[in-house]
């Protein structure tokens, strides 16, 4: 039986995710700010520690894409290639190292929902906006000093975030907590359901062939709304950092895993 992902046939065609590599081009509105570090640590597993320093620090970060795999053949088909995600990142520490971690994110389609949770994103689906800058019309920002973006994200019919962004000048970098590589824990509870996991691993992984394009930072604002289903009342800003839009691009491939929980025996 063949393919990446379900569902296994013998061509591999229905397979929900085509093999890796897989590359992705988009653009990225980075939020940061601090919020109080014991939220941040009741995120993290009992065997990974809080950043020494700025143990506080998150981001809010939208993130509009266009992904394809090694045959290129899902630029042609857009539907299987198009698709936006929020996502709340942390920092983090595990045997001495420091990474970034993503605790929260959502996704708009079921191909990117599954790739992620492969990788350890804990993804679900979501309805996100994000706006998109212009060069021609009136209907959206410039890249330039001035130009304003919103964004949204909501989910079960209930608006979660939504923010604004001005650019204020060209920035070097797009923040400090998503520059890290990656800790994620990969999880499938057992089919016994007798609170056991069948696959429980702390893996790292980060992208190659980085290309940085246009990256700008400015002011920002955020609010976050209740939801019964999701905990970001949680984090709520303590203090702003700055936000910061980008221009990306990058591939990934593969992983490393850290450690292998040990498993019950069969």
């Amino acid at each position: 039986m063949k393919g990446f992902m379900f569902p296994r046939t013998q061509t591999g065609k229905s397979s929900i995710l085509p093999e890796p590599p897989w590359h992705y081009s988009g653009t990225m509105l980075t939020l940061e700010y601090r919020t109080d570090p014991a939220a941040v640590r009741a995120l993290l597993p009992d065997d990974v520690a809080l950043a020494d320093e700025d143990p506080g620090a998150i981001a809010v970060i939208w993130a509009d894409w266009q992904a394809c795999s090694d045959s290129f053949e899902e630029i042609l088909d857009p539907v299987r290639a198009q698709y936006k995600e929020v996502l709340v990142v942390v920092r983090c520490k595990f045997q001495d190292q420091l990474y970034s971690r993503c605790a929260y994110i959502w996704v708009d389609a079921d191909f990117a929902m599954i790739r992620g949770q492969f990788q350890g994103y804990p993804k679900k689906l979501a309805s996100v906006s994000l706006t998109r800058p212009v060069t021609v019309g009136r209907a959206g920002p410039r890249l330039e000093p001035g130009g304003k973006f919103g964004a949204s994200l909501a989910a079960y019919d209930r608006r979660l975030l939504h923010a604004s962004f001005e650019i204020e000048k060209p920035s070097e970098h797009a923040g400090f907590v998503n520059a890290l590589p990656m800790l994620h824990n990969r999880l499938m509870p057992s089919i016994e359901n007798d609170g056991s996991d069948s696959l429980n691993e702390i893996i790292t992984m980060s992208a190659y062939n980085v290309d940085i394009g246009r990256t700008f930072t400015g002011p920002f604002t955020l609010s976050v709304e209740h939801s019964p289903v999701e905990e970001l009342e949680r984090l709520l800003p303590k203090e702003l950092i700055a936000g910061y839009w980008r221009e990306i691009g990058f591939s990934w491939k593969s992983g490393t895993t850290l450690k292998r929980q040990n498993l019950p025996e069969t």
